[in-house]
């Protein structure tokens, strides 16, 4: 076995593959497994920290995830998934309610499977869910308004920030980049992240829809708390050993 105390570039080397692999680790494992005291193992992740790999939580680090491409890449990309997620979602949504639905390849296919008979009134700030939601009949469309981000393919400016002030949500669809239990719900975009949170203050209810790939990690911005979320939908190898354990008494998990 190699003496990892006296090897800290293939200790670290370990450590990144395992993040990589994982999407977490715990310092009381890393150094029981490796044989070298817990403060060894904290002065690695804040070092891989340092180079972007990680963020540290309390008793380890999870992975940080790289920025999002752009809509128009990401709606492209793992589309049975979100596919499968977004029929959960819509399967959630009640006649005659008051929905948001927020950026993202994900939410758009919640947009793609809403059921035909339902009658509802649908914001949204991202023309190409829009553009979705208009081939419902029963729907009514509000679309926010302000420049659209290239990135996140929505508006989240003051404009879209003041129409929201006007409205109450029944319920409030939220994309994120990355999530974690301890962390909760995270995006790279600033203002993005800032919008949505005047979004879930204004509902009754918050739904997220979330891939495998974006849990466990990070990104830089908080969203949203694990406690702000009531129903979580995410994909079934996602797991129960990391989901139930930790999750906050008033959150709903649903798997597909």
């Amino acid at each position: 076995m190699l003496d990892y105390d006296s090897f800290p570039s293939q200790r670290q080397d370990l450590i990144r593959a395992i993040l990589l692999d994982q999407g977490k680790v715990v310092c009381v494992e890393l150094a029981q497994e490796m044989g070298v005291s817990e403060h060894t193992i904290r002065r690695d992740l804040h070092e891989l920290s340092k180079e972007g790999i990680c963020k540290k939580v309390y008793g380890g680090a999870i992975l940080q995830l790289p920025d999002a491409d752009s809509l128009a890449i990401r709606k492209e990309h793992n589309l049975s998934s979100k596919d499968l997620i977004g029929r959960k979602c819509a399967s959630l949504i009640k006649n005659g309610s008051c929905i948001f639905i927020d950026a993202g390849s994900t939410n758009l296919a919640i947009a793609h499977n809403l059921a035909d008979e339902l009658a509802l009134t649908v914001v949204t700030n991202t023309p190409d869910i829009a553009a979705e939601l208009l081939k419902y009949s029963n729907v009514e469309v509000i679309m926010l308004g302000g420049r659209v981000e290239k990135e996140s393919g929505s508006t989240v400016g003051s404009i879209a920030t003041k129409q929201i002030g006007n409205i109450i949500f029944d319920q409030a669809f939220i994309g994120g980049c990355a999530m974690d239990f301890e962390l909760g719900v995270t995006g790279f975009n600033y203002d993005d992240c800032e919008f949505k949170k005047t979004v879930i203050s204004r509902s009754n209810q918050v739904i997220i829809g979330i891939t495998a790939e974006k849990t466990p990690g990070a990104a830089k911005f908080t969203i949203a708390s694990c406690e702000d979320i009531d129903v979580l939908v995410v994909e079934e190898k996602i797991g129960k050993d990391y989901c139930y354990p930790q999750k906050p008494n008033n959150m709903t998990i649903l798997t597909v």
